[in-house]
């Protein structure tokens, strides 16, 4: 039986995924999958199917929102909510006058992650190695791909809906990165920002429309090949640590939809070369000390999930 603490603790471990779905690069899936909740967050959102649903349509509402985990999901999913709505602004913020010291800290803590994650496979099969370069594939070429210039139609919005929110639910793919290649990253965050409804409404129901059919599929991946899975997903991590590689040297720009230049294509680049092609500072010894938070912030989650796990 949870208390009100425990549901506070979920709380907290949903803003930090609403955190990181915000940042082109770190996954929301992460942070719930090192924080101990994520096998719990698929579970609760399969069942909400159509014998939940009968059970709302019957008035029963006691029996459905048990059968849902409720309490769970509406802790979990209003952190991410608080956390998008309160932090957006101020990441986006920080990323444009410290982009370093911000990329270090997430590469930190992707680095630690993907350990923590591969140390969950006990057996070394050929499958299990072929499904860790695949992920490790997918995701590095998901992070080299350009952004699209795409249309702002509602049906489109829908669609970026479904297909980055099923990112977000996979450790190490980035939702947000998935929106910056379709385009629509900055359209999003400045609904969010400026309290746009109708573009917000569209793109939730796409997320939800995305997030009911994904989360079935990677239940069954999970529950039938748990190894090769989650080499996959580490993986992932490992792949996306090119896109918060925090050294970047813009290759092209475009012009968004206010008119402002904007890196368009970038790739990654040793700190020395940093220096010699933008002539500013690389902050080695600050990346570094972010790295090493990152990695503590991790450590510091894992004891904690750890903690509650044998708790419960």
């Amino acid at each position: 039986m949870r208390t009100f603490k425990d549901y506070l603790l979920l709380f907290a471990k949903g803003m930090g995924m609403g955190a990181a779905d915000v940042v082109p690069g770190v996954s929301g899936g992460t942070i719930a999958f090192i924080t101990g909740i994520y096998q719990e967050l698929l579970n609760s959102l399969k069942a909400i199917n159509t014998d939940s649903f009968r059970l709302l349509f019957q008035f029963q509402l006691v029996n459905f929102w048990k059968a849902i985990n409720g309490n769970f999901l509406l802790s979990v999913f209003l952190g991410v909510l608080v956390s998008l709505v309160s932090l957006a602004k101020l990441i986006t913020y920080m990323l444009e006058v410290h982009p370093i010291k911000v990329w270090s800290f997430f590469f930190g803590l992707v680095v630690i992650s993907a350990i923590t994650v591969l140390r969950q496979i006990d057996r070394w099969k050929l499958t299990v190695v072929l499904g860790l370069l695949v992920g490790i594939a997918t995701a590095y070429l998901i992070t080299i791909a350009t952004p699209a210039s795409t249309t702002d139609a509602w049906w489109f919005i829908f669609i970026s809906g479904a297909i980055a929110i099923s990112a977000m639910i996979l450790p190490g793919i980035s939702g947000a990165f998935i929106l910056l290649i379709l385009g629509k990253y900055k359209y999003v965050t400045g609904a969010l920002h400026e309290f746009n409804y109708q573009v917000i409404l569209v793109f939730v129901a796409g997320c939800v429309t995305g997030l009911m059919s994904f989360v079935r599929i990677v239940s069954w991946v999970l529950d039938k090949y748990y190894q090769v899975a989650i080499a996959v997903l580490s993986g992932f991590m490992i792949g996306s640590l090119n896109k918060v590689w925090p050294w970047k040297e813009v290759l092209t720009y475009r012009i968004d939809s206010k008119g402002n230049q904007i890196p368009a294509l970038d790739h990654s680049v040793l700190p020395n070369h940093y220096y010699d092609i933008t002539g500013s500072d690389p902050q080695i010894l600050q990346a570094i000390l972010l790295m090493s938070m990152g990695i503590g912030v991790v450590v510091i989650l894992e004891k904690v999930a750890n903690r509650g796990s044998e708790k419960n």
